[in-house]
């Protein structure tokens, strides 16, 4: 399946193959980064600490555990390639 949005034009999603961004609670310090970077809007912090709210918008930049100083943040980029598409490229 494949979803567009308006906000976000040129850009589809495919069904992915499950998560692929993590957030370890132990090691995170709530400093809010993580949200302030994803265009997304993917996170949120709950109770002083990052919580993923969706990856439905994810664009598999890695921002969010590049800008992670307390190394909370665990990425890796899809199985299979799904996910994020720009024809942008």
């Amino acid at each position: 399946m494949v979803r567009t949005s308006s906000e976000f034009p040129g850009i589809e999603w495919v069904e992915g193959t499950g998560d692929f961004i993590r957030i370890d609670g132990e090691k995170c310090t709530g400093c809010a980064d993580c949200v302030r970077v994803c265009l997304a809007g993917c996170f949120a912090v709950e109770e002083k600490k990052a919580k993923i709210t969706s990856l439905e918008r994810c664009m598999e930049c890695g921002a969010c555990w590049y800008v992670c100083t307390g190394d909370a943040v665990s990425f890796s980029w899809p199985r299979g390639g799904t996910g994020f598409r720009t024809r942008w490229g």
